[in-house]
């Protein structure tokens, strides 16, 4: 009996990842590889492929219904390629759609999989589709992951079209800060194309196959995060333009023309972002020399990251709205209704209705007077009530006793009642570069107290575990579009036992990312109940306002610290 070892433990995320699409990916129905990838990832890349007289790996003869370790029941196969295969199957133990990778126990490759695997399980980064099980049993090696059924593949995306301003700033901003969280674990993608990034319904990006892709294929590099960098670049570059960055067509994307090139962005196709186009240049930089003429290249996720976030925040497209049809009287023909025309009838034309003449009789004449006698009484006593309003107007305005307010007499008037202002945009409070349950964020905003941006469960420590990462607290930052009066706040918590605050960003501040961003108080740091309510004395004049958490409180279980955020009002 073969051992049988795991990666990690199952988690309750009922989702699941999406079929392989990319062309490399293809096999044809012997089994062997269609065509060889063309990922333009640079000379640093190596592909191992089986040589000489061991020919084509075999992939294990299994079939729908086959089912592992007694739960995995395979459905689909999605992927067949050099020995190994890709499936869509279901948890009978969780009952939920997941994927699976397989191969020989045999295979060259099976200890690089079962390896790169089990490291990306141990990264838990919600960002990325985790690994959920890593199993070398009866000689066979598989990997089960989460699978997304409501997420779009972004290769479906960029086929529809180039991406707007806004939505190519978070594909960029997303998956850069993403993947610099992994290289400091130590970890890199390698094969990172349109069909490793999916997008959520919410409109979060995450990242499949980290590591265990380019394990599967065989796939190094002497310089991973240059590799990866350039990658980034590369899908920044097809989502402004539906253009792919090299010579080679790749993804359904055309290549660009030969021997020209690389040809920034918004030289390819007019309207592109100028920012945009200069990071997308920055990131494709080859052998150390950048292909921007004002900028150096970025040759890490984690410099691509910073160059982002030193950007100006891009607004999200305002919203278009279609003016209803106008009304169209019609029109009625005059001798047509209920009998047909006859042969060489004359054409009918439309005749305008002439209005019956007013009444002329006697009871029309006394109609008229009635009429006329209540209008004259309504005047009358429309006048007398104002002739007496302006009496006991001149009277009280000459009685010491009063208490009405005159604004010219220096008398306060009452500040008008403060109102929800519009919440463009929010982003979770990540000081360190990484974050927690970004996809989550858009649940604080929605208006919606029963969805929550919720942390995750945290051992022995109520301040996130006492992590490195996680010494300046967490939260969320909203964005109010632009610089407004904040008179106040309206906060429901997800668990009474917060220790939280209220921060805003100076009226000058761009795309504030630290504590030290934030100089402007609009609450104490305290432990908060079920919400989290203040009305400023002053209107504080901000575009960005930060909710901070920095302790959590113990969970219904008692063996963790977990807290959140439902809803966020801001008040002006």
């Amino acid at each position: 009996m073969a051992e049988r070892s795991t990666a990690a433990v199952d988690v309750a995320d009922n989702s699941g990842d999406e079929p392989l699409s990319a062309k490399a990916d293809e096999a044809t129905t012997d089994g062997t590889a269609e065509a060889q990838d063309s990922t333009g990832a640079g000379p640093q890349e190596v592909v191992d492929e089986p040589t000489g007289s061991e020919g084509p790996m075999s992939t294990p003869d299994l079939h729908s219904g086959h089912k592992l370790a007694g739960r995995y029941r395979l459905e689909e196969c999605v992927t067949r390629l050099d020995g190994f295969s890709s499936w869509r199957a279901v948890d009978e133990k969780l009952r939920r759609a997941v994927g699976v990778h397989l191969l020989p126990a045999d295979h060259p490759r099976a200890r690089s999989v079962l390896a790169a695997a089990r490291s990306s399980a141990l990264l838990g980064d919600p960002r990325f589709v985790q690994v959920l099980d890593a199993v070398e049993e009866n000689d066979l090696v598989y990997v089960v992951h989460e699978w997304l059924p409501d997420a779009t593949e972004l290769t479906a995306l960029l086929g529809a079209g180039p991406m707007d301003a806004h939505d190519a700033y978070q594909l960029v901003s997303q998956i850069s800060q993403a993947m610099a969280a992994a290289h400091r674990e130590g970890l890199a993608h390698l094969r990172l194309t349109p069909g490793a990034v999916l997008r959520s319904s919410s409109g979060q990006y995450r990242i499949r196959g980290l590591a265990v892709n380019a394990a599967l294929r065989g796939i190094t590099s002497e310089s991973p995060q240059r590799a990866d960098t350039e990658a980034i670049g590369a899908l920044l570059y097809a989502a402004l333009t539906q253009r792919w960055p090299y010579e080679s067509d790749a993804y359904g994307l055309t290549g660009l023309p030969k021997g020209v090139g690389l040809i920034a962005p918004d030289q390819v196709r007019a309207g592109v972002h100028r920012g945009l186009s200069e990071i997308a240049m920055r990131a494709l930089a080859n052998d150390g020399a950048t292909a921007s003429r004002q900028e150096q290249p970025c040759t890490t996720p984690e410099e691509l990251a910073r160059a982002v976030a030193a950007m100006p925040r891009i607004r999200p497209p305002e919203p278009t709205f279609t003016a209803p049809p106008e009304y169209q009287r019609t029109t009625y023909q005059q001798g047509t209704y209920g009998r047909p025309a006859g042969p060489g009838a004359p054409p009918t034309q439309s005749v305008h209705v002439i209005p019956p003449a007013p009444l002329q009789s006697r009871t029309g004449k006394a109609l008229k007077w009635a009429v006329s006698a209540l209008l004259i009484a309504a005047l009358g006593l429309g006048s007398w009530q104002l002739a007496e309003t302006l009496l006991d107007k001149d009277n009280s305005s000459g009685d010491p006793g009063t208490t009405q307010s005159d604004p010219q007499n220096g008398d306060e008037v009452p500040p008008p009642p403060a109102v929800p202002l519009r919440i463009t945009d929010a982003a979770e409070f990540m000081p360190s570069g990484s974050g927690i349950k970004q996809e989550a964020v858009p649940n604080a905003i929605d208006g919606k107290p029963g969805t929550s941006w919720i942390t995750p469960r945290y051992q022995g420590y109520a301040n996130f575990g006492n992590l490195p990462s996680r010494k300046d607290g967490s939260g969320i930052v909203v964005d109010l579009g632009s610089v407004k009066n904040v008179s106040g706040i309206d906060i429901t918590m997800y668990r009474s036992g917060q220790k939280a605050e209220v921060l805003a960003a100076d009226e000058s501040a761009s795309a504030p990312s630290s504590l030290s961003d934030f100089p402007q108080r609009l609450t104490q740091l305290g432990t908060t109940g079920s919400s989290l309510k203040e009305t400023l004395t002053k209107p504080v004049r901000t575009r960005y306002v930060l909710i901070h958490i920095t302790e959590l409180p113990s969970d219904d279980t008692g063996s963790g610290y977990r807290g959140g955020i439902s809803e966020i009002s801001v008040l002006g």
